[in-house]
């Protein structure tokens, strides 16, 4: 008699336990279904940061003449360029300027233009070339939420000018070696011509003095003729 009482005052108590139990897993099951896994962050799968809002999700670099479009590289020194945009919004339009700028500027326009990226929110201008100095891009484009992206760069383009050559530094100069001079040429003065010879002139001979000896006087003759009358 004595054990079957204990028996039921000991089944009563662990009946109670299980009920309870069984009702608080219950309420609990829906709870922790509501709850998300948590998420992986490994290598490759870090949580993003908060995306650039339209308009000002893209990019500018300054390029060498001679670099691919490709390349995300910013090349500050310069000298024949391009401005290379990436990741803007399909189609955007773009327009830009560049100003010279402090040291070697004052602020002032010296480069602008515009254009329409593709697709994919990328493009490139044509080639361009400045005087060697400091300069600054202004970048602006439709939707934009803040201020114009922009960028500082140098020119610095080689001199055209050659530079000169050496003059034989290998060779020992003689500083105490005269330099010969050039010694005169003579030049002969040319004498003057003798002066020409003309014979005088003969008179021709004159009557009075011709060699014929004179003819002799009239000698008067004594006539005695007759008188008549």
């Amino acid at each position: 008699m004595f054990s079957l009482s204990w028996r039921a005052h000991l089944t009563v108590p662990a009946g109670a336990a299980i009920a309870v139990t069984g009702l608080t897993l219950a309420f609990a099951a829906p709870s922790a279904a509501a709850q998300p896994a948590a998420q992986p962050t490994g290598h490759g799968q870090a949580a993003k940061a908060p995306a650039a809002r339209n308009g000002d999700n893209g990019t500018v670099k300054i390029h060498r003449a001679t670099t691919a479009v490709t390349d995300r590289r910013n090349e500050p020194h310069v000298c024949a360029f391009y401005l290379d945009a990436f990741g803007f919004d399909s189609a955007q339009a773009v327009t830009w300027q560049i100003q010279s700028w402090p040291p070697t500027g004052d602020r002032s326009v010296v480069d602008q233009g515009s254009l329409a990226l593709d697709s994919n929110g990328d493009g490139r201008t044509a080639d361009q070339s400045l005087p060697n100095g400091h300069y600054k891009l202004f970048w602006n484009f439709a939707g934009e939420h803040g201020a114009a992206k922009h960028k500082v760069f140098w020119v610095s383009c080689p001199s055209s000018t050659p530079a000169p050559r050496p003059t034989h530094p290998g060779r020992p100069t003689h500083p105490g070696k005269p330099t010969p001079t050039a010694k005169p040429t003579c030049t002969p003065t040319p004498s003057p011509a003798a002066p020409t010879l003309r014979p005088a002139p003969v008179p021709a001979p004159s009557p009075a003095s011709s060699s014929a000896p004179p003819a002799p006087a009239p000698v008067p003759v004594q006539t005695t003729l007759p008188v008549t009358g």
